[in-house]
């Protein structure tokens, strides 16, 4: 999953710098932060729907709508699976 991840992160990299027509993820960095920021509280709200009343895979469906839509605010604030791994290390005490 890491490797995937990293991935998807390096792909959504490449849309912010970029832009191809007609990506997606293009078009989020274009609305803005505040757009993105509110396609992360959608998603979150679909996983709490999905967790409370759906199946398996649309659970697993929502929650990767939210990993993408968390990595696209990431990218928009600059902030790196590796800075977010970093604080969870320093959180668990172990060093980065």
């Amino acid at each position: 999953m890491a490797d995937m991840l990293n991935e998807l992160e390096s792909i959504i990299r490449d849309r912010q710098t970029n832009a191809p027509a007609g990506s997606y993820t293009a078009s989020l960095f274009n609305a803005g932060v505040n757009k993105i920021a509110q396609k992360v509280g959608e998603e979150a709200v679909e996983v709490i729907v999905a967790a409370l009343g759906q199946g398996r895979a649309e659970q697993i469906g929502e929650l990767s709508d939210l990993f993408y839509h968390t990595l696209v605010l990431m990218a928009q604030l600059d902030i790196s699976l590796d800075d977010v791994r970093a604080e969870l290390a320093k959180r668990h005490g172990r060093a980065s």
